[in-house]
């Protein structure tokens, strides 16, 4: 059996006397789809700022691909294959969308600053590269109604895309998806499902979500892991999860998770996303 893609045993990580993440073993195979869920102050989000090296665990190891991500700096995660898209939409405001997903290609630069502006031909065919891969990820989305409008003027529904679009342009090996239904409309949802499959499916890319939407959640996750507390309850399938009863317990009273709950798979509509 290969090694997991991404593999993180007993995780600790407190802030002053709170322990956020309490010993969480967890790993991630390539090519799956693997969600995080749990009511708020989970430690869901903390896991994610652990792997993108905002916090420095107190406890435990992270792997990424053989290799040790805990040596790594936050700016250098991205040169290991890690895109991230935020809770809280994070884009350039007034640049085009098209502005915005070349920023996603900063990590495949290899040119230097000179060659840059005397606009060498080394320059010229690293930057019809990038345009390229860009147009590719502007098509996946359906994004080619917006590609050069500004940020500043978009839906939220449509921003939300573009961040997506803007980690995918990175052409990870691992994408973390940080809420991608949040602030979604129920279409939205059923778009961002489709794109999600297509994501793991088409493109090869692993992914771990942070998701409330169990809706989302059963629709497009190999697996699940849910956490109460900044500890584990389970993990399986959303269906094993769902129907765990420390899971049940740790929900019961709130509107987070409902039992059995499905995105329906309807056909994807170009441009849904307005």
């Amino acid at each position: 059996m290969s090694a997991p893609l991404l593999d993180i045993k007993n995780a600790t990580q407190r802030f002053g006397g709170v322990v956020a993440v309490n010993d969480v073993t967890m790993h991630v195979n390539e090519g799956e789809v693997f969600a995080l869920v749990g009511p708020n102050g989970a430690g869901k989000s903390t896991v994610f700022n652990l792997l993108s090296r905002f916090y420095t665990p107190a406890a435990g190891s992270i792997q990424f691909n053989g290799q040790d991500l805990l040596k790594l700096s936050s700016d250098e995660v991205p040169s290991l294959g890690i895109a991230r898209t935020f809770q809280n939409i994070e884009l350039f405001e007034q640049a085009t969308v098209l502005q915005n997903l070349l920023v996603g290609r900063h990590r495949h630069r290899k040119t230097n600053v000179l060659s840059e502006i005397f606009f060498t031909p080394s320059a010229r065919n690293q930057e019809r590269e990038h345009r390229h891969a860009v147009e590719e990820v502007i098509d996946f989305l359906d994004l080619q109604a917006y590609r050069d409008k500004m940020i500043s003027g978009l839906p939220y529904g449509v921003r939300k895309v573009v961040e997506l679009g803007r980690a995918l342009a990175t052409q990870p090996k691992l994408l973390l998806l940080d809420e991608p239904a949040s602030g979604l409309s129920v279409e939205e949802t059923q778009d961002m499902a489709f794109w999600i499959e297509d994501i793991q499916k088409q493109m090869g890319i692993t992914v771990l979500m942070v998701e409330h939407d169990m809706g989302l959640v059963s629709a497009v996750s190999n697996r699940v892991m849910a956490l109460a507390d900044g500890k584990e309850l389970a993990t399986g399938t959303p269906a094993e999860v769902q129907s765990h009863p420390a899971v049940i317990e740790a929900y019961l009273g709130t509107s987070g998770i409902q039992k059995g709950g499905k995105t329906d798979k309807k056909k994807k509509s170009k441009g849904a996303a307005a």
